[in-house]
């Protein structure tokens, strides 16, 4: 089968920036490993300087078809199996170093699968130094001569700088050796054996145009992201004996125990860079000094064993390269003191942890956890550039989340446009790895489409370049002429003060800058200067040889006096020794008793440290439980305003709830004292009625054949149609409604109903039903005055009580009356009774059988919130 070959396809043509010159793309350059064995299956194939080929292994076409396709990526440059460090270096790193001592930032990051060289490319093996070692090297050939004195800069915990003048460098250096902490690695002691062939560079690689007028300081400092945290590789912990470590389970740890180190924080600086807080940094001064340092970090970087790597990377790792550097003073003698003209640059050097899949490696336990972080760091980083590409490329706005990562989150400002980035993908062409290696390659493609914005240039300091030059001439020249004339011949201070004012009494030489060509008043100004300063020489000559001359012969009269003095200060000097003699001894006991008192008084500090913290621990305990106490108060002062509330509410009900079964007893006895009226009216009727004659008491069932004589309603005509009964609407009918219809209430038989749609009926109200609605209904039935049957519509509104219940607000009364339209009136007692109206009118007049439904008011039926009302047929006497 023919193998078909294509490029990844490229989208078509798209948004380009407005003004490209100030922008430069992300340098991506491939380096691929050689194999572990000649007989493996190789599935990368470099094509040339530029371009790498990838194509499936035997076994993948099976899987897929039998399809066989190779795609060819295309970066800056691809390195070969056979390149050399050098030469990587010289073509990547290089650059970033001399845009370093020029004062701008660079990003230098390698990428790729586990097991594909990236420690290999950025540390390098015994003899074959990586890119790491060949910088620090370059660095330190190109500043060596420069170098300021040490705590001439003087970092501090802002991401910043500040310059020290000579003499506070010098006091702090001598505070370093007084103290009996572990120092700085010196480039003047043996080299470690582990390293020391990585960094023996031959090669005195430097750069050419190094600024000579200004000093120069380099600090290192070398962190991992591990787990999505970040640590400090270069930190001492401290184990203090007189204060004990405790572990979880809130007891001291044992002296051979471990104290985890503490993860550290990122922070944005005032020029909104991000930076490690809290960081150690190391100010060196030579190659293996700084290289010490990186290796004693490398040491507590994390390493596992899986499946792919015997020495695996399972954290990212960043060794951070600042170089600070100011320009001299006019006199091209000392540091300028002017911290606006401090420039920090720095280069950051990368070794990523590898991407990998966990069913390749077989990881579990710890090794899964680190895997998931690593690959999750990863994907954060592609996200981050696929969303760079898409804004600049489309013109997009969308927000790149850094964030999301420490890892990316720490660079983002190179992406921003801090400094120039360049990435080395390494691949390693086994055939096993091929996936991973695809995936690496179209990250890598896509990560050169997107630029940086090119750092600017910093500003010239405006001082007179060879500064540094004339003033080391002016010092040889010095000495050598006071070598010839037998005086000091390295020139002391002395000396060098009386040539300085010497120098200060001539005229001040006018600035030599000609800035333009028609300008005809400098050179004649100088002129007139050198002319001043040449008569001003000549009469201080001719000044010095008649004081040589004076001063000639007041030394002969000097040295016949010092003769005559000097028997008798050697007879002084005797006995002064005796005295110092005496005062040594002296001085010594004194001294032994300063260093018992700096003991006692170390301890005493220490003691007084630690009640310090213990007083600081029972305030802030003291604070805590203040709070407690005021909010206990506060939640007190609360309760008993609500209890008082609910005192109230309960008051006024239970006073309501009084009037109410006060009404209620009141109105029951008005109709207990009704019924004995009527019964006595009746009673009395019977008395006074003829004895011949004896009317017959309506027995019930004739009392229920006739319940139309009760009825407002006319009788039915025969032949007429029938009525349709009609139902009342009632006004306030939108709402849904619970419909309280006791089961005593008796069928009205009227036309017109009460009818309340999108209502609930119920026989008795529940807090259930009140729950589901808004309005509530009750259909109350009592006799009225005229003996007749009256319903009243008693409506109110249902709300939620404050302990979670429902309750009923009454709001209007709807009365239904039913009238007898012969107007006739109940006579108890008539004066003539006829017996034959009797029987006819003891009907109506006796209420027991007329009504033969009476009301029973009980507790719980007022007119209030949260009531039920209850109505009972009386029953009759035997």
């Amino acid at each position: 089968m023919k193998a078909a070959r294509a490029r990844t396809p490229r989208r078509p043509a798209l948004k380009k920036p407005s003004n490209p010159s100030l922008k430069d793309p992300v340098g991506v350059y491939c380096r691929v490993r050689p194999l572990s064995r000649a007989d493996q299956e190789s599935c990368i194939e470099v094509i040339n300087e530029t371009t790498v080929q990838i194509h499936p292994p035997e076994g993948y076409r099976v899987t897929r078809n039998g399809e066989y396709r190779e795609t060819q990526y295309s970066f800056k440059e691809v390195f070969g199996t056979r390149v050399v460090q050098k030469e990587l270096f010289e073509v990547v790193a290089k650059p970033l170093v001399e845009d370093l001592i020029r004062g701008k930032n660079g990003l230098l990051f390698t990428y790729g699968v586990t097991g594909s060289g990236k420690t290999h490319t950025m540390t390098g093996s015994p003899g074959d130094g990586g890119l790491l070692p060949r910088c620090l090297d370059m660095i330190f050939n190109s500043i060596g001569p420069f170098q300021a004195k040490r705590f001439v800069f003087k970092l501090d915990e802002k991401n910043g700088v500040d310059v020290q003048c000579e003499v506070d460098a010098l006091l702090e250096r001598q505070k370093r050796d007084a103290t009996p902490v572990p120092k700085t690695p010196s480039g003047k002691r043996q080299i470690d054996p582990e390293f020391a062939d990585m960094i023996n560079v031959q090669d005195h690689c430097k750069v050419e145009e190094v600024d000579e007028d200004n000093v120069y300081s380099v600090f290192v400092s070398y962190i991992e992201i591990y787990n999505n945290y970040i640590y400090d590789l270069l930190e001492e912990v401290p184990f203090e004996p007189i204060k004990p470590k405790w572990n979880n389970c809130n007891t001291p740890v044992r002296n051979g125990d471990l104290i985890p180190p503490q993860s550290k924080m990122l922070r944005e600086d005032q020029n909104h860079n991000m930076y490690v807080t809290g960081c150690t940094e190391v100010e060196v001064k030579s190659t293996e000094e700084a290289f010490e340092v990186f290796w004693r970090g490398q040491k507590k970087r994390r390493i596992a064993n899986t499946q792919l790597n015997r020495e695996s990377s399972r954290s990212h790792s960043v060794f951070i390269i600042k170089l600070a550097q100011a320009p001299l003073d006019a006199d091209g003698d000392n540091v300028l003191q002017e911290k606006e003209q401090i420039t920090l640059s720095q280069l950051s050097l990368v070794d990523l942890a590898g991407s990998e899949r966990t069913n390749r490696t077989r990881a579990e336990g710890n090794r899964l956890r680190e895997a998931g972080n690593i690959n999750q760091s990863l994907m954060t980083l592609r996200t981050c550039i696929e969303v760079l590409r898409e804004n600049q490329m489309y013109g997009t706005n969308k927000m790149v989340p850094y964030r999301d990562s420490k890892l990316t989150h720490l660079f983002k400002n190179y992406f921003d446009g801090e400094g120039k980035v360049r990435m080395i993908v390494c691949v390693n062409p086994k055939a096993e790895d091929y996936e991973e290696s695809l995936q690496v390659m179209r990250f890598a493609e896509m990560t050169q489409e997107v630029e940086v914005a090119r750092p600017v240039d910093r500003a010239l300091c405006g001082l007179t370049p060879g500064r540094r030059f004339r003033n080391q001439a002016f010092r040889e020249e010095l000495s050598r002429k006071l070598e010839m004339r037998g005086g000091p011949i390295n020139g002391e201070a002395d000396e060098q003060s009386d040539t300085e004012m010497f120098v200060q009494t001539f005229p001040p030489l006018p600035s030599c800058e000609l800035l333009d060509i028609n300008d005809d008043q400098t050179l004649p100004r100088l002129i007139e200067i050198l002319e001043k300063r040449h008569k001003l020489r000549q009469m201080l000559s001719e000044e010095f040889a008649k004081n040589v001359l004076s001063f000639k012969t007041m030394l002969q009269e000097f040295d016949s006096s010092v003769i005559s003095k000097e028997n008798y200060i050697q007879v002084k000097l005797s006995e002064k020794e005796k005295t110092i003699a005496g005062q040594k001894t002296e001085l010594e006991r004194l001294e032994k008793k300063i260093k018992t008192l700096e003991y006692k008084i170390e301890i005493l500090e220490k003691t007084a440290t630690i009640y310090e913290e213990d007083k600081r621990n029972l305030q802030q305990e003291l604070e805590s439980k203040s709070q407690k106490l005021q909010r206990q108060v506060s939640d007190k002062r609360k309760l008993e305003a609500r209890l008082q509330g609910m005192v109230a509410e309960t008051t006024m009900k239970w006073e309501k709830e009084c009037e109410r079964r006060v009404a209620a007893k009141q109105l029951e006895m008005q109709n207990k004292l009704w019924v004995k009226d009527e019964k006595l009216k009746q009673l009395k009727a019977i008395v006074t009625e003829p004895k011949h004659e004896k009317p017959e008491r309506p027995s019930r069932e004739r009392d229920r054949e006739k319940p139309g004589q009760r009825s407002v309603s006319p009788p039915a005509v025969p032949n007429a149609p029938p009525v349709r009964l009609r139902h009342r609407r009632s006004r306030s009918a939108g709402e849904r409604w619970v419909d309280h219809k006791p089961p005593s209430n008796l069928p009205t038989e009227t036309v017109l109903q009460p009818h309340v749609p999108h209502s609930i009926t119920v026989a008795t109200a529940s807090e259930k039903a009140l729950a589901k609605c808004d309005k509530y209904m009750l259909t109350h039935q009592e006799l009225a005055s005229d003996g007749e049957i009256e319903t009243k519509l008693i409506k109110g509104d249902v709300f939620k009580t404050r302990g979670g219940g429902q309750a009923v607000q009454f709001t209007e009364i709807e009365t239904l009356k039913q009238e007898s339209p012969t107007g006739r009136k109940r006579r108890s007692s008539p004066p003539n009774p006829d017996p034959h109206e009797d029987a006819a009118e003891s009907e109506w007049t006796d209420v027991e059988t007329r009504c033969s439904v009476a009301v029973e008011m009980r507790a719980g039926s007022a007119l209030g919130p949260g009531y039920q009302h209850h109505a009972q047929p009386k029953r009759r006497k035997p």
